[in-house]
């Protein structure tokens, strides 16, 4: 276990969520270097889009229960779509968890009083704000919402009348917010850690956002680039990517994806931390394989950076880049896969607790697995070539994301929910709404893999008749899923007002955070942590001595 010995004085502070600067209201927030009022405002905004962007996907769906027109054109779904994807890609997955939970709990783990720069980290909720007041601000400007996917694939974006700059420049800022968060947690992992944490002393959730922020520092300036090359493009008439002028389409599809590809693991390498911390925790066992789940983390932020080219099978490019490409694709596969199997092991003979966080560990242990063998199926080259641009894709996308890294940030969620409040979730409510979202998700994504092999196209507004029972199911999916989430997030909300007292560690968990008081003071410690032994020992655990395994 974690010991916390009594070096130094003792510092009694107030709790974070008593402001001790002398401002109040609004202003003791927006203020506030603290990193755990910035995680929390990071979470009021990202949610609030997320329920925008869940509610544009529903609207979507509901225009494909059915084969031709219903409510909205082909026009209007194009824009729903680009805004469905700038928002749930830009605004809420990519920065979700290392902004909430990295921000909340990294310090905390590491037994430091903040980041490493906290008003730097201010900063970046700013410039997060800003580039989001951006990217709706593209809506009611001239031309009206983009209608050309997430991806601002050119020569459309170059060619099109819509308000692709404006959208465009948001994206460029909210990727400044991201390099910057990175840069803190690098120096911070390394600069801040408590007395005796070794860097193999660190809980794994830290490794998680270290192999990520390296990957925010590094692969992020490519797409900014590549951004201000399309704006200057579309303002200047400069020719990089419009065939038209002497550009080239497929050089914006290799720097667009150089970044869009690392940037997956942006989304799933913390997830897969806060799953390397829940599954120890409720089967009380250490770790199995501390060493090689922290190293495949490093491993598959760097081999991330390779398997671009992956995305571009049907783009048009050498045979030996293909099956390059394709070999590193499924070389990613092998730290994945050690991942997947250290948590099996750990598991085997463990004490299990089927909690909520837990059970949303089980979850996203079996969606993130459908995500990655049939994202091996996008790996090949010879059924890639089948699968590719169909809903099969799009099925596969949202089983690794949202099966992966959304369901891995609901388990964080309710994992640090009562270290956050100081207080307990409805249990019985959340585990009802975790069936609704498991059974839902499921029906929406699956029918999306089934109709994609059947030839299914992606980003149509239409379809042919032979089609109509995957929709239908796959929309009926939409209307189970919807409610489970908007449960999930009222559950959470009325608890943190109205929940049982939680106390410091209701879980029995072993690692810093659980060492202080929930919610924990300004300055996360009474005392100076002192860290002894590995983060995940349960040797000394009162229960395992009465009831071993």
């Amino acid at each position: 276990m974690l010991a916390v010995d009594t070096p130094g004085s003792v510092r009694p502070s107030p709790s974070f969520l008593q402001d001790a600067g002398g401002r109040s209201g609004i202003g003791a927030w927006i203020f506030s270097t603290d990193h755990k009022r910035i995680g929390l405002m990071y979470a009021a905004a990202m949610f609030t889009f997320f329920i925008v962007g869940m509610c544009l996907g529903l609207t979507m769906r509901l225009e494909l229960m059915f084969p031709g027109e219903q409510f909205i054109s082909a026009a209007a779904y194009n824009r729903i779509f680009t805004l469905h994807g700038v928002i749930m890609v830009f605004l809420f997955i990519v920065p979700g968890i290392p902004a909430v939970l990295g921000n909340f709990m990294l310090p905390l783990q590491l037994g430091a009083e903040d980041v490493s720069f906290p008003r730097l980290n201010l900063a970046s909720w700013w410039i997060y704000m800003i580039g989001a007041a951006m990217a709706l601000a593209s809506l009611v400007v001239a031309g009206g919402v983009p209608d050309t996917g997430w991806t601002f694939y050119a020569p459309y974006s170059v060619r099109t009348d819509s308000s692709v700059s404006l959208a465009v420049m948001a994206a460029f800022v909210l990727g400044f917010s991201s390099i910057l968060t990175g840069l803190n947690f690098i120096t911070t992992i390394h600069r801040m850690r408590a007395k005796g944490m070794t860097f193999f002393r660190m809980p794994l959730f830290c490794w998680g956002l270290y192999a990520t922020a390296w990957i925010q520092v590094i692969a992020t300036p490519v797409v900014g680039i590549t951004l201000v090359l399309l704006m200057l493009e579309r303002t200047l008439g400069i020719g990089f990517f419009d065939p038209g002028k002497g550009g080239d389409p497929i050089l914006y599809q290799h720097l667009f994806w150089i970044y869009s590809h690392p940037v997956v693991y942006v989304m799933i390498l913390p997830a897969m931390g806060i799953i390397s911390e829940i599954l120890p925790a409720f089967a009380r066992r250490t770790i199995f394989g501390y060493k090689a789940i922290a190293m495949s983390s490093m491993a598959i932020a760097a081999v991330g950076y390779l398997v671009w080219g992956h995305h571009m099978f049907t783009a048009g490019m050498s045979d030996t880049a293909r099956w390059v490409f394709s070999l590193l694709t499924f070389l990613v596969a092998i730290p994945t896969g050690i991942k997947v199997f250290n948590w099996l092991a750990t598991l085997y003979k463990g004490s299990i607790e089927l909690s909520v966080p837990m059970l949303y560990a089980f979850a996203f242990i079996f969606l993130f697995s459908i995500g990655g063998l049939t994202g091996m199926v996008n790996g090949a080259l010879s059924t890639d070539i089948h699968v590719h641009d169909t809903a099969y894709v799009v099925g596969h996308f949202h089983y690794t994301m949202f099966g992966g890294a959304g369901i891995g940030f609901f388990a964080g969620l309710h994992y640090w929910f009562p270290k956050i409040t100081g207080r307990m979730y409805n249990d019985r409510r959340a585990k009802i709404a975790l069936g609704l979202i498991f059974v839902g998700f499921n029906l929406l994504y699956f029918s999306m893999l089934i109709m994609g092999i059947l030839g299914m196209p992606r980003r149509y507004a239409d379809y042919l008749p032979e089609f109509q029972p995957f929709h239908m199911a796959s929309t009926i999916g939409a209307l189970i899923l919807v409610p489970g989430l908007l449960l999930m997030l009222w559950n959470l909300l009325h608890s943190a007002r109205t929940g049982a007292p939680a106390g410091p560690n209701p879980w029995r968990a072993t690692t810093l955070e659980w060492q202080t008081a929930s919610p924990p003071p300004l300055l996360n410690f009474e005392v100076a942590p002192e860290v002894t032994t590995g983060p995940y020992d349960f040797t000394h655990d009162p229960l395992l001595q009465e009831n071993p395994a």
